[in-house]
C-alpha cells in the first residue's frame, strides 16, 4: 500500500516540485546573469610613480561576445566601464566567443571602440579566441576597435608602469606554439617600477610572486557560473574568484562579465571590477 502511494501520488508531487524548482532556477539565473555588478577594491602597491599617487584600473574578463552576448549587452558593459572613468582598461581574455563573424555581422566594433580611458585599453587572448582555430582574426578585430593586444608583450605606461600580457596557455593545444615563460618576459624589466600581469587562466599563481609581479588579473573560471559547479572550480584553482595576496603580489580573479553557453548564472554574478591602485614609496628597513 505505502509503496503504491510513494510510487504514484507522492512521486507525482515530487516530480512536479522538482520541475517547478528547476524552472524557477532557470528564470532567476537568467535575470541574475543580466544584472551587471561593479566590484571596487583599493589596493596599495609599494612602488612610487612620479606623476600620480593612484590610478583607476577597470578590468573585465570573459565577455564572450558572439551569439549570446550581443550588441545590446556589449553596450551595457561599455557604459558601465565608462561610468567608472578609467585610466586604464584591462580585458582579460575571452572577449570573443569563438566566432568573429558574429561580431562583424552585428557591427560590435564601433560599440567596443566607445570605451574611453586616459592611458589605454589592453587585452590578452583567452582560450575561446583559440577555439575558433584562427585567433589572429580575433586579435586583428579587437585591435581595429582600439584595443592594444598584448601577446607575450609588454606595454610601458608613462615610462613608469608595466603591463605584461601573456598568450593564453591554450595556445600550445590549439596552435602547437608554446607561450614564453613568465621569467623570460619579466627578467628584462626594471623591478623598481610597478608590474601588472594579465594572464587569462589563473594557474600557477606563485609564478607571478616568484617573478616580482605586483598585481595579476585573471578570469576564465566564471566561478563555476552555475551552482554547484563553483565547488569544482574551487578545487581546480587556488582562487576561483576574488582577491588573493601572496607575499608582495596581489591577485584578482574575476567571475567574468558575460556567460558561456546558457545565459544563466546561479550562485555568482557577472561583474566589472574597479581596482583603485595606490602607489607609495616602500618604507626603509632602517
Amino acid at each position: 500500500f505505502f509503496q503504491n502511494v510513494w510510487g504514484t501520488a507522492f512521486g507525482n508531487y515530487w516530480r512536479v516540485a522538482v520541475f517547478i524548482l528547476a524552472f524557477m532556477g532557470v528564470i532567476m539565473g537568467h535575470f541574475n546573469a543580466r544584472v551587471l555588478r561593479i566590484r571596487s577594491y583599493d589596493l596599495t602597491i609599494n612602488k612610487a610613480l612620479k606623476s600620480v599617487e593612484s590610478l583607476n584600473v577597470v578590468m573585465a574578463s570573459d565577455i564572450h561576445l558572439g551569439t549570446i552576448i550581443n550588441t545590446n549587452r556589449l553596450q551595457k558593459i561599455v557604459d558601465t566601464i565608462n561610468s567608472l572613468k578609467p585610466d586604464i582598461v584591462l580585458l582579460v581574455g575571452d572577449v570573443v566567443d569563438e566566432d568573429v563573424d558574429k561580431l562583424i555581422e552585428h557591427d560590435m566594433s564601433p560599440v567596443l571602440a566607445q570605451i574611453k580611458t586616459t592611458r589605454g585599453m589592453f587585452a590578452v587572448t583567452g582560450n575561446h579566441e583559440y577555439i575558433s582555430g584562427n585567433p589572429q582574426t580575433a586579435v586583428k578585430y579587437l585591435e581595429e576597435a582600439g584595443v592594444k593586444m598584448l601577446q607575450d608583450e609588454i606595454a610601458l605606461i608613462d615610462d613608469q608602469l608595466y603591463i605584461v600580457g601573456r598568450v593564453d596557455r591554450s595556445a600550445l593545444q590549439f596552435t602547437g606554439v608554446k607561450r614564453l615563460r613568465l621569467t623570460d618576459l619579466i627578467s628584462p624589466l626594471d623591478s623598481s617600477k610597478p608590474i601588472i600581469l594579465m594572464d587569462h587562466q589563473p594557474f600557477n599563481l606563485s609564478e607571478a610572486m616568484e617573478n616580482g609581479v605586483d598585481l595579476q588579473v585573471s578570469g576564465h573560471t566564471h566561478h563555476g557560473q552555475i551552482w554547484p559547479l563553483n565547488y569544482i572550480t574551487e578545487k581546480i584553482y587556488e582562487r576561483s574568484w576574488g582577491y588573493l595576496r601572496k607575499g608582495d603580489t596581489q591577485y584578482y580573479v574575476s567571475s567574468g562579465a558575460g556567460t558561456w553557453g546558457p545565459p544563466i548564472r546561479l550562485g555568482n554574478v557577472p561583474e566589472i571590477v574597479q581596482l583603485t591602485l595606490h602607489f607609495s614609496q616602500p618604507r626603509s628597513n632602517e
